[in-house]
């Protein structure tokens, strides 16, 4: 389990090791290319449920605390498609990694 901490207000979001590898990736590729980025999560009902959008900037401040201590293999497509949903109107969201890369994986 990992956390992604961002904003004056230190607002933190608790996200597994894996998908937040991933989310890291595509975020600091979009931020590095100068764009801004809406990013919405959708909380489990044992977090209270409901669903947030924050909007992310080149100059918003962001760190990435992960808890597990190994290398987390990446896949290149769920990048891909972490960044191509934040086209989408609800900006980027955290999809499901492609069946593909888990079979890879296994």
């Amino acid at each position: 389990m990992g956390y992604m901490y961002f904003g004056n207000q230190s607002h933190e979001l608790e996200i597994d090791d894996r998908p937040l590898t991933h989310l890291k990736i595509a975020l600091l590729s979009m931020l590095r290319a100068g764009h801004s980025v809406a990013f919405s999560i959708q909380h489990p009902v044992s977090a209270g449920g409901g669903r947030e959008t924050f909007w992310i900037t080149p100059h918003t401040d962001l760190r990435f605390k992960f808890i597990g201590g190994r290398s987390i293999s990446i896949s290149e497509e769920w990048v891909k498609l972490l960044i191509a949903s934040a086209s989408s109107p609800a900006g980027m969201r955290l999809c499901p990694e492609p069946i593909s890369t888990r079979a890879h994986l296994a």
